[in-house]
């Protein structure tokens, strides 16, 4: 993994904001700003790759004394991650965004892009066609994750979502979808069926855009 050391001055995350905005920058390198720096034995880019692998297994439920495990972190930084994340959580919430195409869900998840394993990502939907909650279900490989049809409703049930949107990102390769994409696109339809709360979408991701489902009759 690059180090801070090793990357171009202007490239750097705090130099990259000023000239770029913090919109270009990706979640870790957002991430190793708000930590400052790292410690001895523990660059910063490093450190903020680990705590981003806990946040995005944390499903919302982000603990103290779990970032306080990764070594680099100690009681400073964890309380201020977590007081960043409830700031922002308190300013922007995906919660009510109106969803009038199946689309519109990727400003939610597109950060999601330069993770280098998959992420399965479900949103519920309510009957108004608002986002209820948008989750990680699954980590998987570099190119593959395994998912459920339980996992993947088990929280939709519990939000009284009417229905759910899916996504996940491709780490490498193209858009098209893969043979297991196709399958569990069909599990979860015929499951969300049965339960009464419909699949909207299955979209795949990457930086450079996106494969919707919906979009190319496959739904």
């Amino acid at each position: 993994m690059k180090k801070l050391r090793d990357i171009p001055e202007s490239d750097r995350p705090r130099e990259k904001l000023q000239q770029k905005g913090a919109e270009s920058l990706s979640d870790k390198e957002l991430m190793a700003i708000l930590l400052g720096s790292g410690t001895k034995g523990h660059d910063v880019l490093t450190v903020a790759g680990r705590i981003l692998k806990i946040l995005d297994g944390s499903n919302g439920n982000l603990y103290i004394e779990e970032l306080q495990k990764i070594e680099g972190v100690g009681l400073a930084k964890a309380t201020l991650i977590a007081a960043a994340l409830e700031f922002a959580r308190r300013r922007i919430r995906p919660e009510g965004l109106k969803i009038s195409f199946p689309a519109d869900i990727l400003p939610l998840i597109q950060h999601y892009a330069d993770r280098k394993q998959e992420h399965f990502i479900c949103i519920s939907i309510n009957g108004a066609n608002e986002v209820v909650k948008s989750r990680v279900v699954s980590v998987g490989l570099v190119n593959k994750t395994q998912v459920h049809p339980r996992e993947v409703f088990a929280d939709p049930i519990t939000d009284r979502a009417s229905a759910i949107i899916v996504a996940h990102n491709h780490p490498v390769g193209t858009l098209t979808p893969s043979n297991e994409d196709i399958e569990i696109t069909r599990q979860l339809k015929s499951a969300g069926d049965t339960l009464g709360i419909r699949l909207l979408d299955h979209i795949v991701f990457n930086h450079k855009g996106y494969y919707s489902f919906l979009e190319n009759g496959e739904m």
